[in-house]
């Protein structure tokens, strides 16, 4: 009896800490950037800040570049 309620509470701990165990799929590779074309300087001291690519959902998604003001 002793034996088997061991094996038991084995079990158990072992289905319970195996139950917090995610898979994620990898993400698939980033593509490559594409060109982008820099508008004109909309002010001096303004600084350029390209484009990226970020992780949406299930797929990748292009941030286009914008200016900052400095």
């Amino acid at each position: 009896m002793l034996r088997i309620t061991k094996a038991v509470l084995i079990a158990t701990a072992v289905t319970i800490s195996l139950s917090g165990c995610v898979i994620e799929r990898p993400h698939p590779r980033r593509p490559p950037p594409p060109v982008e074309v820099v508008p004109v300087m909309p002010a001096p001291g303004a600084q350029w800040v390209g484009g990226h690519y970020r992780w949406g959902g299930n797929q990748w998604l292009w941030v286009p570049g914008h200016w900052r003001r400095i």
